[in-house]
């Protein structure tokens, strides 16, 4: 994350994923999406919900290949 980068809202991440907000807001809930609370407003770093897409989809490979090795 370098220190200008700008804060985003739930609407921007949105559109930078190409999923509904509501996606977003279960990850949020039940995956460990990266946001920030400020107030009552959900904000994001693009670059963290980068890394987090980065870093999930490691994780999901490897937990199926291990599910397909058990079949």
């Amino acid at each position: 994350m370098s220190i200008g980068e700008q804060w985003v809202d739930i609407d921007d991440v949105s559109i930078h994923l190409k999923v509904n907000k509501e996606t977003i807001r279960r990850w949020i809930k039940e995956r460990d999406f990266p946001s920030h609370r400020a107030g009552n407003l959900l904000r994001f770093k693009l670059s963290e919900v980068d890394a987090w897409v980065c870093q999930d989809s490691r994780t999901e490979g490897r937990s199926e290949s291990t599910q397909n090795s058990r079949r």
